[in-house]
């Protein structure tokens, strides 16, 4: 047998083993393991992050676990298995590729991404409009750059990246001028999204961006905090903490 159906199917095997005779493992349900899940996705959302070969394949193996637990947990239920789950995907696949399963031109990235989108309207599914395909629960910063992937292809986009830097510029102005709480929220809101759909336009993933920006404030606030002496942060002044801070950068 090839390899590795040899691994998935020792997986399948284990997770069958799991199921009927470990304790934890009989009680888990489709909620039960979903808010762990999420937690794995991120888990392997950090190790893509570090480029950490080994760390992705843990984490890989982690997700598919899930996967796989899900699917017994499905089957268990009388409603469908592993098989169906990948078959279910494999029919997609072909079917929203015509350029490579039937006869289709697609002349580049754009012209697939905007047929596939099209397949997926004419699929139904309850999913009638362009922006019912992207998740409510996304993250803010990735929701608001997927509706503006998905509207592009459609042609609801600026000419050119000037145009999306003044738009930028605009919001600034308008945040700048606002005068209440929530009109200042508002225009933040709109700055942010604005600030989102340039980085689009850079090649730039705006969520990525952000948390390396995380990962490097923390990496040198701790540097701080570290050299930081008996008195802790709360006996530094801040001229003092800007030193540090920029003794911090300097080792980046």
């Amino acid at each position: 047998m090839n390899p590795k159906l040899t691994a998935f199917q020792r997986l399948l095997t284990i997770m069958d083993e799991l199921r009927e005779q470990c304790p934890w493992d009989r009680k888990q349900t489709f909620q039960s393991l979903r808010k762990l899940t999420i937690e794995e996705t991120y888990e392997l959302a950090d190790e893509l992050l570090n480029e950490d070969l080994d760390g992705i394949k843990e984490e890989v193996g982690d997700l598919l676990l899930h996967m796989v637990f899900y699917a017994r947990i499905a089957s268990e239920r009388g409603a469908w298995d592993i098989a169906d789950a990948l078959h279910t995907v494999c029919d997609k696949l072909v079917k929203r590729h015509p350029h490579i399963y039937g006869d289709v031109v697609a002349e580049d990235e754009a012209a697939v991404k905007r047929n596939w989108e099209q397949i997926k309207l004419a699929e139904g599914k309850g999913k009638k409009t362009v922006l019912s395909g992207v998740p409510v629960a996304l993250p803010a910063v990735v929701k608001a750059m997927r509706m503006q992937e998905k509207t592009a292809q459609f042609g609801f986009d600026w000419d050119n990246a000037d145009q999306v830097w003044d738009k930028v510029e605009e919001e600034m102005r308008e945040f700048r001028e606002a005068d209440t709480t929530a009109d200042r929220e508002a225009e933040f809101g709109d700055l942010l999204f604005s600030l989102i759909n340039y980085a689009r336009w850079r090649g730039i993933d705006p969520e990525t961006a952000l948390e390396r920006t995380n990962r490097k404030f923390r990496q040198r606030f701790e540097y701080v905090e570290s050299r930081a002496g008996e008195g802790g942060l709360s006996g530094m002044t801040l001229p003092e903490m800007e030193k540090l801070w920029q003794a911090a950068k300097a080792e980046d």
